[in-house]
C-alpha cells in the first residue's frame, strides 16, 4: 500500500507538533557559579528559578551549611557526593526579594561568608 505524499507530511507535521506540546513551556535558566571566597559582602543577582552554584575549591563540598534570612526568597542547599557524582552547594531564587545569606564551614578556623541574593521575578 502507497501513502500518498501530502498524507505523509500531515502525518510529520502532526508528530512534530505532538513532541514540541511536550517540551518545557519555560526556558531554562542558566547557573550563575561563584567561587565561595569571592561571595563574601558581594551581592549576587539571580532570577525566579535560578541557582547560585557555589564552588567550595579544595574544600569538601559538604563541609557548608547555609542560612538564608528569609526563605520565602531563596533557599540553601547543601553540597553532596552521590553515586559517583558531586553536586556543589546552592541558593536558588525562589520570589522576587534581597535576602542575606551567611555560609558556614563545619572546618574550625574557617570565616562565615555573608552575601546578598537578590532575585528578580
Amino acid at each position: 500500500m502507497r501513502i500518498a505524499r501530502p498524507v505523509v507530511t500531515i502525518l510529520l507535521v502532526a508528530s512534530f507538533a505532538a513532541l514540541t506540546g511536550c517540551a518545557a513551556s519555560q526556558p531554562v535558566i542558566a547557573p550563575v557559579t561563584r567561587d565561595v571566597g569571592d561571595l563574601q559582602g558581594e551581592t549576587v543577582e539571580l532570577e525566579v528559578g535560578q541557582v547560585l552554584n557555589i564552588d567550595t575549591g579544595d574544600l569538601a563540598v559538604d563541609s557548608y551549611s547555609g542560612e538564608v534570612a528569609d526563605p520565602s526568597v531563596a533557599k540553601f542547599t547543601a553540597g553532596r557526593e552521590e553515586g559517583g557524582a558531586t553536586y556543589n552547594p546552592g541558593v536558588e531564587g525562589l520570589a522576587a526579594g534581597k535576602t542575606q545569606v551567611v555560609l558556614s564551614n563545619e572546618d574550625g578556623g574557617i570565616q562565615d561568608v555573608t552575601f546578598t541574593v537578590e532575585v528578580s521575578g
